[in-house]
């Protein structure tokens, strides 16, 4: 049950660090909470680019004729 919930907690959490680390998001930039409801909208659209870059990149050293 714990290593379930750890699991869980790891795959829900990495956002938020990829989102932290990467992009530097600390604290809210704008009074408004449509203006930071939109950016933080585009940081998790980010962070998913940002988990799932190498399943988009082109794979490099394979030729195929």
């Amino acid at each position: 049950w714990e290593r379930y919930k750890a699991s869980l907690r790891a795959k829900v959490e990495h956002p938020f660090r990829v989102i932290k680390r990467q992009f530097g998001y600390m604290k809210v930039r704008y009074r408004g909470i449509a203006k930071n409801a939109a950016q933080v909208l585009t940081l998790f659209a980010l962070s998913n680019l940002w988990m799932v870059r190498r399943q988009l990149m082109p794979a490099t050293g394979l030729v195929r004729l």
